[in-house]
């Protein structure tokens, strides 16, 4: 496998099924990965970890209910910048970065600079949050669009 971060990784048809199953459930134990990809637990548990060294498996994590921890809206903001110079893009991108409410945040290119999706625990929270994105020296323009029910929201990729 390779291990550069910026090329394509070589991945056989059983590290396609531990990438599916993982992606499904990241706490599935080893030996229930090995059974479900036809292997036996030692080189299943080789494959994941060269599979995480390539960079293919980027982490773990829990999927959470923001509604029930108290964040009610997830809404998604369309930021236009004044001025696209590689200063200025990544400058955005490391104020915002530290803002918890942040929970995407991607350049993107026609009808804006930057397309982010924000959480907030009330209307009055959103509201505070456009406020300081509008109030940055370096935006331009902000179009927010709040969500009313989200029907499908799947981690990961195909594979």
């Amino acid at each position: 496998m390779k291990t550069d971060p910026n090329e394509l990784v070589d991945f056989d048809a059983i590290d396609r099924r531990i990438l599916t199953e993982l992606q499904v459930d990241g706490r599935i134990t080893n030996v229930e990965l090995a059974r479900r990809a036809g292997i036996s637990a030692p080189p299943c548990l080789r494959r994941v970890r060269r599979l995480e060294e390539a960079g293919l498996i980027r982490g773990y994590h829990a999927e959470t209910d923001g509604s029930k921890l108290g964040w009610s809206i997830t809404f998604f903001v369309i930021v236009g910048l004044e001025s696209q110079k590689e200063a200025v893009l990544s400058g955005f991108e490391k104020q915002v970065a530290v803002w918890e409410e942040v929970r995407e945040c991607h350049m993107i290119r026609g009808g804006g600079d930057f397309l982010l999706r924000l959480v907030a625990r009330d209307a009055a929270h959103e509201n505070v949050l456009t406020q300081k994105l509008t109030g940055l020296a370096e935006v331009s323009r902000v179009q927010t669009l709040q969500t009313i029910r989200t029907s499908k929201n799947v981690a990961g990729v195909p594979i």
